[in-house]
């Protein structure tokens, strides 16, 4: 079956179950569950349009919800654009959309004025260490190695580093070929990043939404455009989304963890990565290079950046709406589309942080 169809009846359903279960339960029934508080019933009355844009880390999770949503709400329209999270930021700053996507934090280079902004943590996902290379279907590689490569201190698949992090694996002498984002990127800033914190002795390119790549290196815009690189290119390599590498058909390495342990990109390793992450107070946490036997080491958040206050009564409570469904109703297809839903008690934060909007 067809993963948006599959996506939209699985949600469909749920929006459906709640409403029925809304009209049974008595008044005094209770529930721990964060993804009670919403507010199913209210669903098919909402009209009116939400206009959002940037990360392409989180898209195709937003589309299925948003696809999803009109089942349950037929006359709300909300539209994402995928742009990057660096442009996302810049049209938010601009008062071009009425939310954000991003999956760095907010900087002072970005144009978003202090206090105009709250984040909103939704989802996580494994960026993935996506390669081509014909003949090798099994590939591990360590935080060091890694950084080698991404910077063009090691050239050629034989290389001795590869080679040493792969025993048993016959490696071709095949030319390496690095993909990244040409867009500004939060999935380039928790890439480099994690290479800045496991590979700190060894990675000189700083972290960012951008960075200066080596010229000898390709550039693709959003996670799409960089796995189609990597697809084109035997000896290609690049990092890209679960989701997305998944759809493009990508073999992805197993990254040596903190533990030491090999571990390949899975909502499993996302989910322990997560256990273990501190939440800061503006609910921003920090999953890479987690401790853990099971943890995938590259795993990052996703956020959405919405006002405090909105000048319009009306579209504060679309906003509300939208995201309140992204985080209780939405996470049903989290999974189905290769995103890990946020522990319990900081889904419970995040939608706390959700009714301070106005």
């Amino acid at each position: 079956m067809n993963r948006t169809v599959l996506s939209r009846r699985v949600l469909a359903g749920v929006a459906i179950a709640a409403l029925a279960l809304a009209g049974c339960s008595s008044k005094g029934d209770t529930t721990t569950d964060p993804s009670a508080s919403a507010d199913a019933s209210g669903l098919a009355s909402l009209s009116g349009e939400l206009k959002a844009s940037g990360a392409s880390f989180p898209n195709t999770y937003y589309q299925e919800v948003i696809l999803s949503l009109k089942d349950a709400a037929p006359n709300f329209k909300v539209t994402y654009n995928s742009i990057g999270s660096g442009a996302g930021k810049k049209e938010y700053g601009s008062g071009l959309v009425d939310f954000a996507g991003t999956d760095s934090t907010v900087k002072d280079t970005d144009g978003v004025a202090a206090g105009s902004y709250l984040y909103i943590p939704t989802v996580a996902a494994p960026i993935t260490v996506s390669y081509n290379l014909k003949g090798v279907d099994k590939l591990q590689l360590s935080p060091v190695t890694l950084a080698k490569i991404f910077q063009r201190e090691i050239k050629t698949w034989n290389a001795p580093e590869i080679v040493a992090d792969n025993p048993g694996v016959t490696l071709p002498a095949t030319a390496i070929s690095v993909a990244h984002r040409s867009d500004g990127s939060g999935t380039t800033n928790n890439f480099t990043k994690y290479l800045a914190a496991a590979a700190a002795d060894a990675w000189k390119l700083g972290s960012g939404d951008t960075v200066a790549w080596p010229a000898d290196t390709q550039a693709g815009a959003k996670n799409t455009g960089v796995a189609q690189l990597i697809k084109a290119a035997d000896g290609g390599i690049g990092y890209v989304d679960l989701s997305d590498a998944k759809d493009s058909g990508l073999a992805f390495a197993a990254i040596k963890n903190k533990d030491g342990q090999y571990v390949l990109p899975t909502l499993e390793g996302a989910t322990a990565a997560l256990a273990g992450a501190e939440v800061k107070d503006d609910l921003t946490f920090n999953p890479l290079n987690a401790a853990g036997a099971a943890t995938y080491p590259i795993t990052a958040p996703t956020y959405l950046l919405v006002k405090p206050k909105y000048g319009d009564p009306k579209k504060a409570e679309l906003v509300k709406a939208f995201v309140k469904y992204v985080l209780t109703d939405g996470k049903a297809i989290a999974a189905e589309v290769n995103y890990a839903v946020l522990p319990t008690e900081l889904q419970a934060k995040a939608l706390a942080q959700l009714d301070k909007v106005s």
